[in-house]
């Protein structure tokens, strides 16, 4: 990262607005349960200008800033620690037993706090800004709760932005992907029904574990064999339980699957060819199968304007050697996908430095890189006075 990249103003203010960050890191909190956290970015917000909303979204907060009767521009950061145990050994680690913020949300916050601060000092601009602050991000639908207590009509967007940082991309580095970029995420509980019996004789029962068994393999060939090999889809099956003694064939067994795609088609695919594989599979050994296929999150689709527009803000500030030109899709997800689909805008990524084994996300040993908030709240900063010029 070029330091001469940072904002003046932003280098004012890192040091301080960094141990913000360590703060909130020292603090974390769970999905719907950042109460803490609510109150400190409420608490600024309101010091610094902004007409502040709590509890959207039952502890999201928004806060906005007029200057003018421009457009309106949204930037999204989310606030919300993961429940596991820190072992990172740093001096501002987690002081809550068995909760973390082991994927930066915690950097997210602090960077957009940062731009927030230097944005309401500057009023460089002519139109709205929302700073979206939201909970419940990892697997909880933070988003969609927030959609759902009318995010969209309260404060109306133009566009809205996000941005994560991903390890093993050089530190501040930024990048941008236009259409697909992360997958969708569905949950599917499969409780397969046979016929209990003597482990003995097992001819006068039905094995829900042997049907189980049958339903991992024959799984795999609908990405091999229905799904085009240039597309990406994924059946993991995560959990099996059944039974508790060696010699007893239990009366059912249940399965726990994971799965992704890059499209809408392709999720849609996958539900069909599971829910018709699993069923066939189940009544061919004489069982029956009760699936409950839960949709979690849809496929991320950046616009394709929203994104060339925020790749040509950081080009014309940075250059072409701090952008990332590798970039592909990512098989995680992200609930911000809810917010693209009601509203254009475009989700991006800050590199969090090559580092060790540690630096991966939802580590214990994961720790957000200080050096991407400067150029991730300077990035912020330009997105925002070139939407609204």
């Amino acid at each position: 990262m070029n330091a001469g990249h940072v904002l003046p103003g932003i280098a004012a203010i890192q040091d301080e607005m960094i141990a913000v960050r360590h703060s909130i890191h020292a603090h974390p909190e769970l999905g719907f349960a950042e109460f803490v956290t609510s109150e400190r970015v409420a608490q600024c917000l309101t010091r610094w200008g902004y007409e502040v909303s709590t509890g959207v979204g039952k502890t999201g907060v928004v806060g906005t800033l007029k200057n003018g009767e421009g457009r309106s521009i949204g930037l999204r950061a989310d606030m919300d620690a993961l429940p596991i145990q820190e072992t990172s050994g740093l001096p501002y680690a987690s002081q809550i037993d068995g909760v973390m913020h082991a994927c930066g949300h915690d950097g997210h916050t602090a960077t957009l706090l940062t731009a927030a601060r230097h944005l309401a000092h500057t009023r460089a601009f002519n139109g709205t800004l929302q700073l979206i602050f939201q909970p419940a991000e990892e697997g909880l639908g933070g988003a969609r709760k927030m959609l759902e207590d009318g995010l969209l009509e309260r404060f109306p967007c133009d566009a809205i932005f996000a941005m994560h940082n991903v390890p093993g991309y050089p530190v501040g580095h930024l990048g941008f992907y236009s259409g697909p970029f992360m997958a969708s995420a569905d949950t599917v509980t499969i409780n397969i029904i046979g016929n209990g019996g003597h482990g003995a004789v097992p001819h006068k029962a039905v094995d829900p574990v042997v049907v189980c068994s049958s339903i991992v393999i024959a799984l795999q060939s609908i990405v091999s064999r229905n799904v085009n090999p240039q597309d990406v889809a994924i059946i993991t099956v995560g959990s099996i339980h059944a039974g508790s003694a060696s010699n007893v064939i239990p009366s059912s067994a249940q399965m726990s699957l994971s799965v992704r795609a890059l499209t809408p088609e392709i999720r849609q695919l996958l539900e069909v060819r599971i829910t018709e594989l699993v069923t066939a599979q189940a009544a061919s050994f004489g069982a029956r199968a009760e699936i409950d296929y839960q949709h979690c999150h849809p496929v991320l689709i950046n616009h394709p304007e929203s994104t060339a527009f925020a790749r040509k803000v950081a080009l014309d500030w940075l250059g072409e050697a701090q952008l990332i030109d590798d970039l592909r899709p990512f098989t995680a997800s992200e609930d911000f996908a809810f917010i693209l689909e009601k509203c254009p805008g475009s989700y991006l990524v800050i590199g969090n430095g090559d580092g060790e084994s540690g630096c991966l996300l939802h580590n214990p040993g994961y720790d957000f890189n200080d050096a991407c908030l400067p150029i991730g709240a300077s990035y912020w900063v330009k997105l925002v006075e070139h939407f609204l010029s």
